[in-house]
């Protein structure tokens, strides 16, 4: 990957709204491991102690053509080649060591390339402990005498501990010493000396303010995290002959009694906490006992030999140290019988795999798959890392993906606010490494900007404290009452020699006797005063009973009248109780009452809307009831309307005609009255006036502007159609010309739906009496169309009526006299009304002059 230019260190970007007060950075300290050759090239440069620089190797410069500029890099301590591992547990470990045992949580790992000194910063190496048994001798030195007996303190499965009496723990001591192996290690048993100068510390370290009304109790695990799986590295595994010693990585176990261990599982505790489920737990009481418990399933780690490394770690693994934490009781003798008092706090020290490029380390095979692994999950880390600063900075809230890798998951309630996060990059300053170390010195940059909520603290008990030498004390006045008694004796004149070495000595015993007599007096004299003293002390006693006795009374006196009241309010109490449990039998009735009224009044309202429903249903209904009413009335006024129109210009039209007829009518009978006749004309053959018609004038129409309703026409609308002609068998003939006859028709006596299927037109002879008693003929004409149904239906269109009627008798003699005819036909009167008959025949419009077009015989002359 080819590394930028002008690489500069981030700026620090003013967050907006963040609570600093509560929370810190992750600590993020840089170490540089001594190059293993003198004059190897170096591409990292120290330049003080919070910043280190890098610069381009020269072979980088050759190959890519290109001046790269040195990038500096700061960490919150910057330790050099010289650093010890005790200056590094000072500054780096020494603050997590001091909050586990005040009761907080901590996290603590190491990052970096392969080769850069993880493991010897972590573990150490023969002769110098890493920060693990550092952090373990601090531990047991501040609470070594403060540690609870084996077996006191028990794992559960739940990621918590249960606390046993002195007894309980007691018969499990002695279960667990029954055994033929027992699981963990005697306290007085030396230290392998395989590791025994990695923990032969010479320093003492101690922590501060050690809550000395307590009890401690050790636990520690030790998993891996091996392509993406978990792996309890202290899981007792019985040996099985047939399985082969060999990994998943085919390489030879170390030790030959081990199987592969089955792969555990994440779950989350009540207090939502991430742990291994069915993680094994050994209590530890000692720097080598835990210390033998870790090396134990170091043997168990994978580890393999690459091109970069003799011994590179190919998994992750985290060594937990949980110390458990209860307060003693009131008395001080035994461990506070609470679990809600029990005091959990977690160090986990990680030890990560390094990060590296294949075309390195040369790895194919298995080696190359767990490569891709070990890179995938370091990249899930860095993610994670980039998407909190992400949200912190800039106000966003994205997801961290946290359950892309077991790493990650493991540990997201540290970075949630569980406790303090520290990490240490190593690196290797040998130009070889450059590329890799300026993938983890961005890393480190982006890691160091990300903050973590500060832990709360947790209170732990709140007896008084003093209560573990308390008991020390009562020795006191056994002590005051001897050093009396060596004063009295001291007070006492000395005894002179007694011993008598001649038998004429008499001087002795007269001196031991008077010695003897002045001591019997002072006894006797002290005796006297004793006895004063009592007399005094008596009275003194006597007194101070009688004080006592009077405040008693006193006190009696107040406390019967405590009592009445105490008594009167216990009265008053029952009452009120009496009283509460009347009106609590009230409210519970008021309450199945309301209980029932609501479901009265829900049950109202559901019929209420169900009605409120049809209604509006109903409402809707009518609404469109209505429309459709009045769609139809509307329909219905304007087709009434129109056939009105319609009758009305008929009427007018017929109006018209027979007002023409009349005038017709008096231009003939005045033509007639006016113009002398001497001879009787003779009616015209019907051929002869079909040759005159051309030649007589046409009356002007009385209304010209209005064409006529209907012509008289037989054929006129019935030409080029097929026509049914539906003649019932009632009908009379007539014998008149007034015969409709419509060609290419099919002729029925009564309709049937074969003969409509072949037309288009329809046609109904009906015959009735009109009002003068002359037979009138109507023709009913109408259109055929088909239904859906497949059937035939005709709407009828137009009526026409045919009517016949006959002259009167009635005849008008001629103003003049005419001359006989020779065949005897000839007669004195004029037949006008038959002429006139004749007119009323005639229709507007026609071209015929009156008398040429109709429709009824005319009169014979009477005899």
């Amino acid at each position: 990957m080819k590394p930028a230019r002008t690489k500069t260190p981030r700026k620090p970007v003013v967050k907006k709204g963040s609570q600093t007060s509560l929370k810190d950075p992750v600590g993020v300290y840089c170490r540089v491991r001594p190059l293993s050759f003198p004059d190897q090239e170096c591409c990292i440069e120290v330049i003080n102690n919070t910043t280190v620089q890098l610069h381009t190797p020269e072979g980088y410069r050759l190959n890519r053509n290109g001046d790269y500029k040195e990038t500096q890099y700061s960490f919150k301590q910057v330790f050099g080649t010289h650093t010890t591992q005790k200056e590094l547990f000072d500054v780096v470990a020494n603050p997590l060591v001091d909050d586990l045992i005040h009761g907080k949580n901590g996290l603590l790992f190491t990052y970096g390339v392969t080769g850069s000194g993880k493991t010897h910063t972590m573990t150490g190496s023969p002769g110098e402990g890493g920060l693990l048994p550092h952090c373990l001798g601090m531990i047991f030195n501040s609470i070594g005498s403060f540690q609870a007996k084996r077996y006191v303190f028990k794992c559960n499965d739940r990621n918590s501990m249960d606390i046993q009496c002195e007894v309980d723990a007691l018969l499990e001591r002695q279960k667990r010493e029954a055994l033929p192996h027992p699981k963990t290690p005697a306290i007085k048993r030396q230290a392998d000396p395989e590791f025994a100068d990695m923990i032969n510390l010479q320093e003492f370290c101690k922590a501060e303010d050690v809550d000395e009304d307590s009890v401690y109790g050790v636990f520690v695990s030790y998993i891996e995290i091996y392509n993406n799986y978990i792996y309890d590295l202290l899981e007792e595994v019985p040996f099985d002959p047939i399985k082969p010693k060999w990994n998943s990585c085919s390489t030879p176990m170390r030790n030959t009694d081990f199987v592969p261990p089955q792969s555990k599982l994440l779950r989350e505790d009540k207090n939502h906490n991430m742990y291994v489920a069915g993680c094994t737990e050994v209590e530890v009481k000692s720097v080598e006992e835990a210390f033998e418990v870790f090396w134990r399933g170091q043997k168990k780690r994978r580890i393999a030999n690459t091109h970069l490394n003799r011994e590179s770690s190919r998994s992750h693994s985290v060594f937990n140290i949980k110390l458990v934490q209860a307060p003693l009781d009131a008395d001080g003798d035994n461990v506070l019988q609470e679990k809600e008092q029990i005091t959990v706090s977690q160090l986990s020290l990680v030890d990560l795999a390094g990060s590296e490029r294949t075309n390195r380390t040369k790895a194919e095979g298995n080696r190359l798959r767990e490569a891709g692994n070990i890179n995938q999950s370091l990249m899930t880390l860095r993610t994670c890392m980039e998407v909190l600063r992400e949200n912190q900075m800039y106000g966003t809230n994205k997801m961290v993906p946290y359950r892309d890798s077991k790493l990650t998951h493991l540990f997201k309630n540290y970075f949630d606010g569980e406790g303090k996060v520290r990490m240490i990059v190593c690196v290797n300053p040998k130009a070889e490494d450059y590329e890799e170390s300026l993938q983890v010195m961005r890393f480190a940059e982006v890691t160091q900007e990300v903050e973590v909520a500060r832990p709360i603290d947790k209170a732990i008990c709140g007896l008084t404290p003093g209560r573990r030498y308390r008991n020390h004390a009562r020795a006191g006045p056994v002590g005051e009452e001897l050093l009396v008694t060596e004063v009295v004796l001291q007070s006492f004149p000395p005894l002179p020699s007694c011993e008598i070495l001649d038998i004429n000595d008499e001087q002795t015993l007269p001196r031991l006797i008077e010695a003897l007599e002045k001591r019997h007096q002072l006894r006797q004299m002290m005796i006297d005063e004793f006895n004063k003293q009592s007399v005094t002390f008596k009275a003194m006693l006597q007194e101070f009973d009688n004080g006592v006795l009077n405040k008693e009374n006193y006190i009696q006196g107040k406390l019967n009248e405590k009592e009445k009241v105490i008594s009167g309010q216990k009265l008053e109490i029952e009452r009120l109780e009496k009283k509460n449990k009347t009106l609590e039998y009230k409210i519970e009735i008021l309450e199945k009452t309301t209980t029932i009224y609501e479901e009265d009044k829900r049950n109202l309202q559901q019929e209420l809307e169900t009605q409120n429903q049809k209604l509006q249903r109903q409402f809707s209904d009518k609404r469109r009831l209505e429309a459709r009413l009045q769609g139809m009335v509307t329909e219905t006024t304007m087709k009434w309307e129109k056939e009105c129109e319609r009758r009305v210009a008929a009427k007018q039209l017929e109006m018209q005609n027979k007002l023409w007829v009349k005038d017709e009518k008096l231009k003939q009978l005045k033509a007639i009255v006016t113009e002398p006749k001497t001879e009787k004309p003779e009616r015209p053959s019907r051929q002869r006036d079909r040759e005159k018609a051309p030649q007589r004038s046409v009356s002007p129409s009385p209304v010209p502007n209005v064409p006529p309703l209907r012509l008289r026409h037989r054929r006129s609308r019935s030409a080029g159609d097929r026509w049914v002609d539906h003649k019932p068998a009632s009908n009379v003939q007539t014998e008149t010309v007034m015969q409709p006859h419509v060609p290419h028709a099919i002729t029925v006596s009564v309709a049937n739906e074969k003969a409509l299927a072949k037309c288009e037109k329809y046609m109904l002879t009906h015959q009735e009496l009109a009002s003068d008693g002359e037979i009138e003929t109507k023709l009913i004409k109408g259109d055929v169309y088909k239904t859906r149904g497949g059937g035939q239906s005709v709407q009828f269109t137009d009526i026409e009526t045919l009517k016949q009627e006959s002259p009167t008798g009635r005849k008008r003699r001629s103003s003049t006299v005419t001359p006989a005819q020779p065949d005897g036909a000839e007669s004195e009167w004029t037949d006008v009304e038959t002429r006139c008959s004749v007119a009323v025949e005639m229709r507007a419009g026609s071209q015929l002059g009156p008398g040429y077009q109709h429709h009824a015989q005319p009169k014979r002359k009477k005899p």
